[in-house]
């Protein structure tokens, strides 16, 4: 398993943020490159410019708006440098402006000076940071790589896992031929955005797959672009696993698994492989399965209740 903390410097914030923004960078273009966001949270310079300046959070967006421009032009020069220098610039990842309005003078030539990224965009606050807070929750999404496969079926992401040469890719195919789609073979980028999991494919190996004397297939030119999605939502994880490492083995199916990624659990079916099982099959059903038990069926249950009305009858 491979993480790492997500970031975005200030330059590729401005080139990769939502149209409707229109960002320009008025100044601070020295720090474009060397500052960055580490959170989608945002917060507003109004109560740090009136002197509290310790509730500023590095790695924050600072959006500044009409209440704040309105404040600082109520300053005599000297007052609205000295709120300005008490933000500790330093610690500031950039400044928003929003309602295209024009700062102060003084905030541009501080911002220039310490290469700190000033920016503008023509959007009111409130659109302004619902529109960054989206962009920033996909951009900064706590990210692994998983080894396993990623399949889209009957409508969900379906994370398979296993150790190497289980037959997860195998297994993968004879799902394409069943009608099923790959996302994901070998590494799946799964991303945590809010409670769910995201699940999708690094872009050098999508559309490919490994099999054991085949080589690296393309799904794609074989199957057409039907076989091929780009991301899901990842609701329901199976796991390979050889069946000599089972001590033992819940026939009834009532031992319920659960896979954990970010703190997030989801459901698990450990299926035993041996030699003969046919893993599509077991996959399939398996997924068949827990979409019955979500819509509230259950057949080993249901079963379980019928014998004890059976005996209680006897």
């Amino acid at each position: 398993m491979q993480s790492k903390t997500p970031n975005i410097s200030i330059a590729a914030f401005v080139e990769k943020s939502p149209p409707e923004l229109q960002i320009e960078v008025l100044a601070g273009n020295a720090g474009l490159d060397d500052r960055f966001i580490n959170s989608a949270r945002i917060q507003k310079l109004g109560l740090a410019l009136a002197g509290f300046a310790h509730y500023i959070h590095k790695g924050r967006i600072q959006i500044v708006g009409q209440s704040e421009i309105w404040y600082l032009s109520q300053l005599e020069s000297e007052k609205r440098t000295e709120a300005i220098q008490n933000l500790d610039l330093d610690k500031v990842s950039c400044i928003l402006i929003t309602k295209g309005l024009d700062p102060v003078p003084e905030l541009t030539r501080l911002a220039e000076d310490k290469g700190l990224p000033l920016l503008r965009t023509n959007m009111i606050s409130s659109g302004a940071i619902n529109q960054v807070s989206v962009f920033l929750q996909e951009i900064l999404a706590p990210q692994i790589t998983l080894h396993g496969v990623l399949m889209g079926m009957f409508g969900i992401g379906v994370l398979i896992l296993g150790d190497s040469g289980i037959g997860k890719s195998e297994c993968a195919l004879d799902l394409i031929t069943r009608g099923h789609y790959l996302i994901a073979d070998d590494s799946v980028t799964i991303k945590k955005v809010g409670d769910k999991l995201e699940g999708k494919s690094p872009e050098l190996i999508q559309d490919y797959l490994e099999i054991h004397g085949l080589g690296i297939i393309n799904i794609r030119e074989l199957f057409g672009v039907s076989a091929i999605g780009k991301g899901s939502q990842i609701e329901i994880c199976i796991e390979l696993k050889n069946w000599k490492e089972f001590e033992e083995i819940d026939r009834l199916g009532l031992k319920m698994h659960e896979e954990e990624i970010f703190g997030l659990k989801i459901p698990k079916f450990v299926l035993p492989v041996s030699s003969g099982r046919n893993l599509s099959t077991l996959v399939e059903t398996a997924v068949r399965i827990h979409l019955l038990r979500e819509a509230g069926f259950d057949a080993a249950r249901s079963l379980i209740e019928k014998h004890q009305l059976l005996v209680g009858g006897l």
